[in-house]
């Protein structure tokens, strides 16, 4: 696993922490893309995605986020992860980053899913 991947995740812990907009900034190129979902609209360039970031703010000390690398090329890393909320569901991640050169990320896209969703799927069809 890179330092630079390493060191992104670790910033963003600490943006996802603090939601102050130069910590949020610092992680992503001037004219990223950041996608809440796969198919959603980016929130596009610093403005938008610390606008938006800030609208879905999470409170500080509410979750935690255990991570694993599943990919982590000079272009591009995927990883896996788990945020548990204290009052709210568990989330199963998977984050696809692509880099720029200067070790930002130019797009980043978040998968997640409601474990107990599926759950409940499962259990109305039975």
């Amino acid at each position: 696993m890179s330092t630079r991947l390493q060191t992104w995740i670790a910033d963003y812990q600490k943006a996802w922490e603090s939601n102050e907009p130069g910590d949020i900034r610092s992680l992503f190129a001037p004219d990223a893309e950041y996608r809440t979902e796969p198919y959603s609209e980016p929130w596009t360039g610093h403005d938008e995605i610390v606008a938006g970031w800030l609208e879905a703010a999470d409170e500080p000390g509410d979750w935690s986020f255990d991570w694993a690398p599943l990919v982590d090329t000079e272009a591009l890393s995927v990883i896996t992860g788990t945020t548990v909320y204290d009052d709210a569901p568990t989330y199963s991640n998977l984050w696809v980053i692509r880099w720029a050169d200067d070790g930002r990320a130019r797009s980043f896209t978040e998968w997640w899913m409601d474990p107990t969703e599926k759950a409940s799927a499962d259990d109305a069809g039975s």
